[in-house]
């Protein structure tokens, strides 16, 4: 039986939840990060570097059959004020994986754009996978311009090589850090759990596609047995929830009361995020397992212990 080999460039939040998944499924694992930690077991190759070191790059990808791409440098907000970031930090990087994958054209890349910037203000929802691309901040102009060269990197491969492309919604679970202005479920968690106020941008009815980290690393883990996939996926609920809904099934699930202040909505702020999933879940047969409810209570129960 075929031991997969995968690389998992990034050791973030999705970045790691792999790795401990595919570590857990016996793969030959190996992740790519400035910045690694150390992951229990054994099971799993650290490499402390980035897609900046060719010679380690090629060594890894030469062992692979798989590679996955979850590393980012920023976020809607804090590239708001500088769009060179997204150019030097997002894009370049990738354009240099894009160049040693030419030397390694049986690599299939799976990509993580971003399915809560790609779209913009969507014209129509559910939002499938053909909709305009029309980004309202730099951070998801960069991801539209990283889909961009991968489209013209699967047109322009001698080989055909595959390059997977999947458009999460809005992740969250267990092992997220708290960012600001990035992971709603979490910030509200966080604020819930400090008795600090959460300040809210606009009136509250701006909605989110809500979906859980084991959810979208299922998604991932099936990817992997079709290696000639060269196609762009949603990764969501495929349900719509209101930041003021999150809000009470916060509050509900938890058993606290959240404190509140409402602010003046901002420009970049998307106002409705839901994504049409029917394309991944025939592909892959696939369906997102833990509710919002559910993932809720999860991930309180281990802020909760720290």
């Amino acid at each position: 039986m075929k031991v997969h080999e995968v690389l998992i460039i990034g050791a973030g939040f999705i970045g790691s939840a792999l790795a401990r998944r595919f570590g857990d499924a016996n793969f030959r694992v190996h992740v790519l990060s400035p910045n690694p930690q150390e992951f229990a077991g054994g099971k799993i190759n650290v490499h402390r570097g980035t897609l900046e070191d060719e010679s380690l790059l090629d060594d890894l990808l030469s062992r692979c059959d798989t590679a996955f791409h979850t590393a980012s440098a920023t976020t809607p907000g804090s590239s708001t004020h500088d769009p060179v970031i997204e150019g030097t930090r997002n894009i370049l990087p990738t354009l240099k994986l894009l160049a040693a994958l030419q030397r390694h054209p049986s690599v299939h890349l799976v990509y993580l754009s971003s399915g809560g910037c790609v779209y913009g203000n969507p014209q129509t929802t559910p939002v499938t996978e053909t909709h305009p691309l029309q980004p309202q901040s730099y951070h998801g102009a960069g991801k539209v311009a990283a889909e961009a060269f991968l489209h013209a990197f699967r047109a322009h491969s001698a080989t055909a090589q595959p390059v997977t492309v999947l458009r999460p919604s809005n992740l969250y679970g267990p092992g997220q850090p708290l960012r600001e202005g990035f992971g709603l479920v979490r910030t509200v968690l966080e604020k819930l759990r400090t008795d600090s106020v959460l300040e809210v941008w606009g009136d509250g009815e701006t909605t989110r596609d809500f979906i859980y980290i084991d959810d979208f690393v299922d998604v991932c883990a099936r990817l992997i047995d079709l290696p000639q996939d060269n196609d762009t996926y949603n990764v969501a609920s495929g349900f719509s929830c209101s930041i003021n809904k999150l809000i009470e099934i916060v509050q509900r699930v938890c058993g606290k009361q959240l404190q509140t202040r409402y602010r003046a909505s901002r420009r970049t702020d998307v106002r409705t995020v839901v994504l049409d999933t029917r394309k991944l879940q025939q592909r892959l047969n696939w369906k997102p397992a833990v509710t919002l409810e559910e993932g809720i209570a999860r991930l309180w129960q281990q802020l909760s212990a720290q």
